[in-house]
C-alpha cells in the first residue's frame, strides 16, 4: 500500500530475514408540503470516524503531519474497531520523508496535539541507502518495512532488543509482522551521533527503531491497542 502526493502503490520483494446499492426515493407530498428528498445513507460512515475526533478537537493544528496521511490514519482507527481499545492517541509514519527528519508522529486524539521522532527504515526498502525508503513488502526475511495498520501488542523484553514495544498487523500489506519480529527499538543508527556522522538513520530489518531516548518516551505511551499507521 502506498499513500503520497504521488498515490498508493503495493510494494513486494523478498530478501532476508527481519527484526527478531440503496434506491432513491421520491421525494413523499403530504397535504400541507412536500419534504424534501434525503441524501442516500452511507452505512459505513460510523465506522470510519472516530468517536475522539469530534468537531470541537482541531486535529495537528500545527500542521505537522501532511492531510491525506492523517485523514487515512484516522478512517484507520475508526475501520478496525474493536482491534483498538485504547484511543487517548495514535502513531502515524510518513516514509515519504527522509530518514533524516522526524516522520513518526504521535497525535493525541483528545487535545488534536502532535508531537514527531525520528524512525528507521528497512534496509530492502532502500538497497542504495539514500535515506528514502521506496520498497515495502510483507514478505517474511525480506528486510524490508510494511505499510499500514498495526496494533502495539505491549512492551517487552528480549535477548538483542533488551526494550520493545510488539506489533501485531491489522492489514494484509503487514499481516506477517508478528512473524517477521517487526517491533518498535531502540538502535545505535538512530542515535543523534550517527544523524550528524551520516546525515540519514541507518537501516533497520523491518522494524521502527528509534534512538534511545525517543523509545524511552514512546514505549509506555505506545504500550498496548494502540495504532501505529505507517505510509509512503
Amino acid at each position: 500500500m502506498r499513500l503520497s502526493r504521488r498515490g498508493m502503490i503495493l510494494g513486494g520483494a523478498a530478501l532476508l530475514g527481519a527484526c527478531a446499492t440503496t434506491a432513491r426515493q421520491e421525494p413523499l407530498v403530504t397535504a400541507q408540503l412536500a419534504q424534501p428528498e434525503l441524501p442516500p445513507i452511507n452505512p459505513r460512515l460510523e465506522t470510519l470516524v472516530p468517536v475522539e475526533a469530534t468537531p470541537r478537537t482541531v486535529m495537528d493544528p500545527r500542521g505537522l503531519i501532511r492531510k491525506d496521511l492523517l485523514d487515512a490514519g484516522l478512517k484507520a482507527l475508526g475501520r478496525h474497531g474493536e482491534r483498538i481499545p485504547n484511543r487517548d492517541s495514535m502513531y502515524l509514519v510518513d516514509f515519504d520523508i527522509h530518514s533524516s527528519r522526524p516522520r513518526l508522529y504521535r497525535l493525541n486524539l483528545q487535545t488534536g496535539e502532535v508531537d514527531s521522532f525520528r524512525t528507521a527504515h528497512g534496509r530492502g526498502s532502500d538497497p542504495a541507502h539514500t535515506g528514502y525508503a521506496e520498497r515495502f513488502s510483507n514478505v517474511p526475511e525480506s528486510y524490508t518495512s510494511s505499510l499500514g495498520s498495526y496494533v502495539t501488542a505491549g512492551m517487552s523484553s528480549g535477548s538483542l532488543h533488551a526494550e520493545n514495544v510488539l506489533l501485531d498487523g491489522l492489514d494484509y500489506t503487514n499481516s506477517n509482522a508478528r512473524e517477521r519480529a517487526i517491533i518498535v527499538h531502540a538502535a545505535d543508527y538512530c542515535e543523534p551521533s550517527y544523524l550528524r556522522a551520516f546525515g540519514k538513520l541507518g537501516r533497520s530489518n523491518g522494524c521502527f527503531s528509534v534512538s534511545g531516548q525517543d523509545l524511552a518516551v514512546l514505549r509506555p505511551a505506545m504500550a498496548s491497542g494502540r495504532l501505529i499507521f505507517a505510509a509512503h
